[in-house]
């Protein structure tokens, strides 16, 4: 990913842009084809030439122009005939996109698999399900991971819409009007580079594209910012329920020789927040003065190199931890059990309103044995089971079946199904 960014690789896509202009042009009939054959077989540059003109003329097209114009000789006039620079740079750029789109794409399917993978190994495994981080309910680790799944699966199709959205190249002069080529020459320089022309452009690609493709990053990163902020508090001691991967020589405090602590999922949730703010400056680069400035130019250089490489890194990053995530299911039980039933209060709330009883008296009755049983610490299962107004009404066999977790997880397949399908 740092390769497609480099200098050296936006020079030679301002080439390949620079060669395939010249070749349409040259069978349209309006370069000379001995010319373009030397743009093609000749044109070259050093990065460090470029910079050295650069620094005179303050121009980077115009250094790199000149660099490429030294190694073709006269034919070089020829050389960007009918462009101005951000046709160039613009549907470079789309190539440098492309690539770095390729990447991003293979780290979220990769992703994918491993949630699917581990999804599936810990689909009956039950945990208990936190809302507002109190115990809610019961809940299966499996489908924890299922929902991260189904989750980087619309990642993925956001994904592919802005990549594509970005697949195109603008070769239609100073303001867009074409006031030098033709629209069939930009859509034949276009289909050479594997690009789409935009149906309309000013001087520039409009920036509404760029700002969908990195705000589709930061929703990217924010879902691994999402699991990473789970696996940090799966980790807690008071948790421990899984834990990130903690090597045989690793070290997790300079001071406290115990710890280990969560340091690969605090490092994504961190740059993930890099990533959102690139987001904002993208929708700022949106607004530009009349056919052109160069306000998104500079701020671009930052956002998209950075965004990339860290959606790319993070992406990784997440993979990993998720595919070498270190589980514990006894500990999940045993959280599960350690408010003594008191997580199947709503499941009595609905036997005791299906044996008769008004719900707002069945509320009543089961909150209040609930909340002495949170204040005294009491088994709130054995507390249920010595009240008359419950006994008279669930046999024994229905009070303990109000108590099977398995009853609340009885539909986990049929959710399994609905985001995998058969398989």
């Amino acid at each position: 990913m740092g390769r497609i960014w480099s200098d050296e690789n936006k020079y030679r896509c301002w080439l390949r842009v620079e060669i395939a202009a010249s070749q349409a042009l040259a069978k349209a009939g309006m370069v000379p084809q001995e010319a373009a054959d030397a743009i093609r077989d000749k044109g070259d540059f050093t990065v460090a030439r470029i910079n050295e003109i650069e620094a005179e003329v303050r121009h980077d097209v115009i250094a790199f122009t000149t660099t490429v114009a030294e190694y073709i000789g006269p034919e070089s006039r020829w050389l960007h005939y009918g462009l101005t620079s951000t046709d160039v740079v613009d549907t470079a750029q789309a190539l440098q996109l492309k690539e770095a789109s390729a990447i991003i794409r293979a780290g979220i399917v990769r992703l994918g698999e491993v949630l699917r993978a581990r999804a599936l190994e810990f689909k009956h495994t039950p945990t208990i399900g936190r809302t507002h981080g109190v115990h809610a309910e019961p809940t299966t680790f499996g489908l924890k991971l299922l929902l991260w799944y189904s989750e980087t699966q619309r990642n993925l199709v956001r994904f592919d819409a802005a990549a594509e959205e970005l697949r195109v190249g603008k070769l239609s002069g100073a303001v867009g009007t074409f006031g030098h080529l033709k629209p069939e020459h930009e859509e034949a320089i276009c289909a050479e580079l594997g690009l789409t022309p935009v149906a309309i452009a000013t001087q520039v690609v409009q920036r509404d594209r760029h700002a969908a493709y990195v705000a589709t990053l930061a929703v990217l990163v924010s879902t691994l910012d999402k699991i990473a902020t789970e696996v940090r508090h799966l980790q807690r001691t008071e948790v421990r329920e899984a834990e990130e991967f903690f090597s045989e020589k690793q070290k997790g405090s300079s001071a406290m020789p115990h710890k280990r602590n969560p340091i690969v999922s605090e490092q994504i949730s961190g740059l993930a927040r890099v990533v959102r703010g690139n987001a904002q400056t993208a929708f700022e680069n949106v607004a530009l003065w009349h056919e052109r400035d160069i306000s998104h130019s500079s701020a671009e250089r930052v956002i998209l190199p950075d965004s990339t490489i860290l959606a790319d890194y993070l992406l990784a990053k997440t993979a990993t931890l998720i595919e070498k995530l270190m589980v514990y299911p006894a500990r999940m039980m045993k959280n599960l059990e350690s408010t003594g039933g008191l997580i199947f209060s709503g499941q009595l709330l609905l036997d005791l309103a299906e044996s008769g009883m008004l719900r707002e008296d069945a509320y009543r009755l089961v909150q209040g044995h609930a909340m002495r049983s949170w204040k005294e610490e009491l088994v709130f299962k054995d507390e249920v089971a010595k009240e008359p107004e419950i006994t008279g009404r669930l046999s024994p066999e229905k009070l303990a079946r109000a108590f099977d977790y398995s009853r609340q997880l009885a539909n986990v397949d049929a959710i399994f199904a609905r985001v995998l399908g058969a398989s």
